[in-house]
């Protein structure tokens, strides 16, 4: 006899269930944080082709609307676009990350971000319950856009966002989910790019975060270097990085609209491995976070 008793089957069981409680309580000042903001999530990459990664994508997206959170998706969708394209012939080109759209281009764009995109985005979400309603930059004239280089045809600059729709849609209580299309100045459509459109939209609502999913840990000082990763950086750092040309050009965009997004407003901007499950609720809901940060200044 040893003196202790033999374990109890059911005490493996309590220590995981307390384990999850315990989380959910380290959770919790930053839950009572962010309650009521805004944040924007750029929704891309491998998170909307896996099916695992986009069925936990949901999940996270419900849970901070039902913590009281307020999620607003802009999704992209370059790789269904380029599969469409090439389903009709079409090669895609491209221009320091910006994908050249001519007008035979831009029905496939408008057909795949709205056509098909979007309504599978909110169908996933909405398994939670009524929660997530789709719409994209036309809608109520969201994005309002001009050209933003003749080189690249129907790709737009956002020059007006009308954020009176967005707004109605989270004063109901629903998770807006927004395709990257604009109506142009000229009356036509426009191919904004999704890291832009997010950025834009960040700033307009006066977002709290910014979230760009993508499918690289987050931002490297050397590129090809694993063990460059960068978990916090400033914007004037981050312009320096972009002047030595340390980054790829499919990235170009995405840096240059963090930016932007924090000299309008937003707190903080964030680059996550979408190919990690849960990776917005371990930013948001962690101390140590994942991924790049990028705000204006440096830590106190």
């Amino acid at each position: 006899m040893t003196g202790h008793t033999t374990p109890h089957a059911a005490k493996p069981r309590i220590a995981s269930t307390m384990g999850k409680a315990g989380i959910f309580s380290e959770a919790l000042p930053f839950i009572s944080r962010f309650r009521g903001s805004t944040v924007v999530i750029k929704y891309g990459g491998s998170a909307m082709v896996d099916d695992l990664l986009r069925g936990t994508f949901a999940d996270d997206v419900a849970m901070l609307h039902y913590v009281g959170i307020k999620p607003v998706i802009v999704h992209g969708g370059g790789p269904h676009i380029s599969k469409a394209m090439g389903q009709q012939g079409i090669e895609p080109q491209w221009i320091e990350g910006l994908r050249v759209t001519d007008e035979h281009t831009m029905r496939v764009v408008q057909a795949t971000l709205v056509g098909e995109i979007n309504p599978d985005i909110v169908r996933l979400i909405n398994n939670h319950g009524s929660v997530a309603a789709g719409m994209s930059g036309l809608d109520a004239n969201l994005f309002v856009a001009e050209p933003e280089d003749q080189r690249l045809g129907f790709v737009g600059r956002v020059t007006k966002v009308n954020t009176d729709l967005i707004e109605g849609l989270q004063d109901q209580g629903y998770v807006p989910v927004v395709a990257p299309i604009a109506r142009g100045e000229d009356g036509a459509s426009y191919n904004v790019n999704a890291d832009v459109a997010a950025s834009v939209l960040a700033t307009a609502l006066g977002a709290r975060k910014l979230v760009y999913l993508t499918d690289v840990e987050g931002l490297y000082r050397n590129l090809g270097d694993d063990d460059s990763l960068i978990s916090r950086i400033t914007t004037p750092e981050l312009e320096e990085l972009i002047e030595g040309g340390s980054v790829s050009a499919g990235m170009l965009p995405k840096l240059r609209s963090a930016i932007d997004a924090v000299d309008g407003g937003v707190d903080q901007v964030h680059i996550l491995d979408g190919r990690m499950q849960h990776a917005l609720l371990l930013e948001i809901f962690t101390p140590e976070g994942i991924g790049t940060m990028i705000t204006m200044e440096t830590r106190p």
